[in-house]
């Protein structure tokens, strides 16, 4: 019988850790892009780590580092760092029907990222009810110890990677929009899905293009929503 007040059997779990090992491999030259960076701003090895373990928001960890170098009081740093993670505020709601009751998902909640979200929004309802904590216990968790190794070999051995492999200053800012294409594949396989993700992609280039880069993903990701609700409310509308 399951029980709310532990965790499931290993198997769902290990299922978990080879879902993320994608994500887990795009997340690891981005932490060490960080670690890299962090250390040269003027934190130290731990403190560079502590941030990756405690706040584990990729965006949300180069801004506090690019704030605090700057001399920005704390409240405004506190402040725009809760900003940028606001979208964390939809998420928790759209995988909530899928979770079970259990006393250990506000800790596990901890390492729910953007990519960790989109991976349980499709998985979680695959699964039974009892696997799911064990499914997302094993994902987020491999997620997170990714990030912090990729934190720790960017703080320890970031430049002398960079003089060794430059090509890596190139590769490594394309690793996290590759992840978001990976994981957005899967889900053109219906129309409504299709068309509102084509027009999302599309409207985000034209944007782009216009020379509204800083606009570009957040209205083209509201349209896109907005698309998709007017598409599923439509009468006949076959998917």
């Amino acid at each position: 019988m399951y029980s709310q007040n532990r965790l499931p059997n290993r198997q769902p779990a290990f299922s978990g850790v080879c879902d993320a090992s994608p994500i887990v491999g795009a997340y690891i030259p981005i932490a060490v892009s960080f670690g890299l960076v962090s250390v040269q701003s003027g934190f130290s090895i731990f403190e560079t780590v502590m941030v990756s373990i405690l706040v584990y928001a990729g965006p949300s960890q180069f801004l506090f580092v690019a704030m605090v170098v700057s001399g920005a009081p704390l409240w405004l740093v506190v402040a725009m760092t809760i900003l940028i993670n606001m979208r964390y505020v939809v998420y928790g709601p759209n995988l909530a029907p899928h979770l079970p009751s259990s006393r250990w998902w506000p800790l596990l909640m901890h390492g729910l990222t953007d990519q960790i979200f989109a991976l349980a929004h499709t998985r979680l309802p695959q699964l039974q009810s009892s696997e799911r904590i064990g499914w997302f216990t094993g994902a987020m968790l491999f997620a997170w110890l990714g990030w912090i190794s990729g934190t720790v070999l960017g703080a320890v051995a970031g430049e002398e990677m960079i003089r060794s492999w430059p090509l890596m200053v190139e590769v490594m800012p394309f690793t996290l929009p590759a992840l978001f294409l990976v994981l957005l594949a899967p889900r053109f396989d219906s129309r409504i899905w299709g068309i509102a993700l084509s027009s999302t992609i599309v409207l985000a280039f034209a944007m782009k293009t216009l020379g509204f880069a800083h606009a570009a993903i957040p209205v083209a990701a509201i349209c896109g929503a907005f698309l998709f609700q007017m598409i599923r409310i439509t009468p006949k509308f076959e998917q």
